[in-house]
C-alpha cells in the first residue's frame, strides 16, 4: 500500500471560517482515515467486504450522531462539525462514509427527533459507542423515487404490530442490530417502527456482485409475520414527512462527503502530473492538464462555499429541503466529474487499486443515485422555484 500523502486544497482560505474546534475534528477524523482506512481500504474493495474493524475508530472520531446531544451518546457538535467528518471519511472512501451516514441520520437522527424517551435512553447511546449498528428501510423493490407508494404494511394484533414486507439496497443491512423501518398501517398512513436483530421473521440477506460500494455492506430487509412490540413505534411523527427528514440529514452529509472524495481524486492527479515525466517534461507543464487541474479545484472551491453556507443555514435551523437538495445534486455530480478527469490523468495507472481514483468513481456512481437521484433532486428545485409540480 502506497503511503497516504493526502493534502487538502483549500484554494479560499477556507479555514479561516472554522473555528478551532472545527479544524481539531477534521483534523482527528484526517488522521484517522489516514492511520486506519487507507492502508486496507483498496483489499476490502478488492474482496468486496466491509472492513468492521473500522467500527469502533468511526465511534472514537464522533462519527456516529456527532450532533447528538450528549446526554444519549453523542458528541453534541453543530452541523458544520458533522460535514467536515463526512468529507474526511468520503475522503477515506464513499462506502466507509455511507457506514456513518446511515447509522448518523437515518437512525440516531429519527430515534432523536420522533422517538420516545424511552427509546432514545435505551438505543442511542449503543448506536454512538457502535455497540449496535443500524440500517434505515425505505427504498423496496419496486418504490424507490416514490417512496409514498410502498407495500411494506404492519398491522395492530392488540398487544404488539404485526410486519410484513421488503426493503431493498439498504446499507449496514447485513450486519444491523436495529433497523429503522418505515410502513403503512392499517388506514395507509407511514410510520417509523424499530426492528430488532433476533425477532423471528427478521432476515437481511446481502447483496453480493457489485461494481460500486463494495467495501460497504449492503443487502434487504425482510419481514415475514414479524411481531414488533408496539414501545417500538416512533410516536412522535409519522407521515412521508418523517422518513424525508432523515434523508435531508442524510443529503447534507452527503454534500460535505463528495467534496472529499473529489478532494483526494484531486490531489492524487496533481501529485501524479508533477511526477509523471512525457517529452522531457512533467505532464503538469501541459496545457490541457493544467486546464483539468484548474477546472478541478475551481469546482472543488464553489462546492465547499456551497457546503460551508448551506452548515450555517443548517446550524441556525433554517436550510430548506430544496437547498440541501441542490447541494446533493451539484457536489456529487461535481465529485464525479473530477474523478473521470482524474482517472484520464493517470492514464493506464488510474484503473488499478495503486491508486483510489477508480474506486471513488465507481462509489460516486452508487452516492449520484442514492439519496434522491440525481434527476429527481433536479425535479425538487424545479417545484421549489416554479411552484409546479413535475413529478406526477
Amino acid at each position: 500500500m502506497k503511503p497516504d500523502l493526502f493534502e487538502a486544497p483549500d484554494y479560499y482560505n477556507l479555514d479561516d471560517l472554522l473555528t478551532e474546534e472545527h479544524k481539531l475534528i477534521r483534523d482527528a477524523a484526517r488522521a484517522w482515515v489516514k492511520r486506519d482506512v487507507s492502508p486496507i481500504i483498496e483489499q476490502a474493495a478488492q474482496d468486496a467486504k466491509f472492513p468492521k474493524s473500522i467500527i469502533p475508530g468511526l465511534a472514537e472520531i464522533g462519527a456516529f450522531g456527532p450532533y447528538i446531544p450528549e446526554q444519549y451518546g453523542g458528541a453534541g457538535l453543530d452541523q458544520i462539525s458533522y460535514g467536515l467528518i463526512m468529507q474526511e471519511i468520503e475522503r477515506g472512501d464513499s462506502g466507509v462514509r455511507s457506514t456513518a451516514s446511515v447509522q448518523s441520520s437515518l437512525v440516531m437522527y429519527p430515534i432523536w427527533k420522533y422517538g420516545s424517551e424511552e427509546q432514545r435512553n435505551k438505543f442511542l447511546p449503543k448506536l454512538a459507542s457502535g455497540e449496535f449498528m443500524g440500517s434505515f428501510g425505505l427504498t423496496e423493490p419496486d418504490h424507490g423515487s416514490n417512496p409514498s407508494g410502498m407495500v411494506t404494511n404492519f398491522k395492530d394484533m392488540g398487544d404488539h404490530y404485526l410486519l410484513n414486507g421488503a426493503k431493498l439496497w439498504i446499507s449496514n443491512s447485513p450486519f444491523c442490530d436495529v433497523a429503522v423501518v418505515w410502513a403503512k398501517n392499517e388506514e395507509g398512513r407511514i410510520h417509523g417502527l424499530i426492528v430488532e436483530r433476533g425477532m423471528e421473521g427478521f432476515s437481511t440477506p446481502e447483496t453480493h456482485n457489485k461494481w460500486s460500494l463494495r467495501a460497504s455492506a449492503t443487502g434487504e430487509l425482510i419481514f415475514q409475520d414479524v411481531k414488533v412490540p408496539k414501545e417500538n413505534l416512533l410516536p412522535n411523527k409519522s407521515g412521508l414527512g418523517a422518513p424525508l427528514g432523515c434523508l435531508d440529514s442524510a443529503r447534507f452529509g452527503i454534500a460535505w462527503g463528495a467534496i472529499g472524495a473529489a478532494m483526494d481524486c484531486y490531489d492524487t492527479a496533481l501529485r501524479y502530473a508533477k511526477e509523471r515525466i512525457q517529452f522531457g517534461k512533467p505532464i503538469a507543464a501541459f496545457q490541457l492538464q493544467q486546464k483539468k487541474l484548474a477546472e478541478m479545484i475551481t469546482e472543488i472551491t464553489k462546492a465547499q462555499l456551497l457546503a460551508f453556507r448551506l452548515g450555517q443555514l443548517k446550524n441556525e435551523d433554517r436550510a430548506t429541503s430544496a437547498q440541501i437538495s441542490m447541494a446533493k445534486r451539484n457536489n456529487v455530480e461535481m465529485a464525479i466529474k473530477i474523478a473521470r478527469e482524474a482517472r484520464q490523468m493517470l492514464g493506464g495507472m488510474g484503473i488499478t487499486g495503486e491508486y483510489s481514483i477508480m474506486r471513488h468513481m465507481m462509489n460516486l456512481e452508487s452516492v449520484i443515485t442514492y439519496e434522491g437521484t440525481h434527476d429527481i433532486h433536479l425535479l425538487i428545485t424545479g417545484l421549489d422555484i416554479t411552484g409546479e409540480n413535475a413529478f406526477k
